[in-house]
């Protein structure tokens, strides 16, 4: 194992510890933690990612429905329409993308410039959401579904969270309580089951049937950050996971700041 491979590992526990801290984000960081430190393609950064944030969001997902937090009707209704996004990005979209997308004059424009580029700027409002206080005050509400604007919001961000290998749960947030006119706590919960649901039928429906995945190390590294949620649950008994939410809101923007400029600057 050299350096880069350890440290690799060592993110991987602490994407886990910031996940059961501050109760989200940390999966964000797996893209730029596969492609950097274990120097794996576009492709299978994002790809593997998926799992990793599926599996991640579906441990959490079922402690907030033991919680009674979960509204499973909602989770279909929103995760229906995403997973067929997601689906056929990953399966159709992503393999048929060629290297070069496009030559503007001697600049060559990369499929891994445009898949992390879109990453980074949509790490920006993922970043801000951490920094932002949600102010959760307990609501009963009558749940109403919008349902051509699900399915169109399903849809894109099932294809966005195809293309980029993240969870999206700063747009489904937001979808859940303005759309379904659903409770914010209820949201945030619910959120995670419909992130597992698309993340892991992308997975799944897409990279699975189209590329060769070396399991050894995705269950390795999904396994490491498993064991660091429940490091992280422990640690959040003692450690205020708020004040440490904004403090990795602007990790999360630095990172964003840095993934940009290594695909548009140092590798172009």
């Amino acid at each position: 194992m050299d350096i880069l491979e350890f440290f690799g590992y060592l993110s991987a526990l602490l994407i886990g510890i910031v996940l059961g801290l501050i109760g989200g984000g940390g999966s964000i960081l797996a893209v730029p933690v596969l492609a950097y430190l274990f120097l794996v393609n576009e492709k299978v950064a994002t790809a593997y990612s998926l799992f990793i944030v599926g599996v991640s969001a579906l441990v959490g997902g079922l402690k907030q429905h033991k919680k009674g937090l979960v509204d499973w009707r909602t989770a279909f209704v929103f995760g229906i329409p995403a997973i067929i996004g997601i689906s056929l990005v990953r399966h159709f979209v992503i393999p048929a993308l060629p290297e070069i997308i496009t030559t503007i004059g001697t600049f060559q424009i990369t499929r891994r410039m445009v898949m992390f580029g879109l990453f980074s700027i949509l790490m920006i409002p993922a970043a801000f959401s951490m920094l932002k206080d949600r102010k959760i005050k307990p609501e009963k509400r009558n749940v109403s579904y919008n349902y051509p604007l699900i399915l169109i919001e399903g849809l894109l961000i099932g294809g966005i969270t195809g293309m980029i290998g993240a969870g999206g749960g700063f747009l489904i947030i937001p979808a859940l309580v303005l759309l379904a006119n659903v409770d914010i706590k209820i949201a945030v919960a619910t959120s995670l089951i419909i992130i597992a649901m698309n993340a892991l039928s992308g997975f799944f429906l897409g990279d699975a049937l189209t590329m060769t995945i070396d399991w050894q190390f995705l269950l390795s590294f999904t396994a490491i950050s498993l064991v660091g949620i429940y490091i992280g649950s422990y640690l959040s008994n003692f450690i205020d996971g708020k004040k440490l939410k904004k403090g990795f809101g602007y990790f999360v923007f630095v990172m964003a700041i840095f993934i940009f400029y290594m695909e548009f600057f140092v590798k172009a």
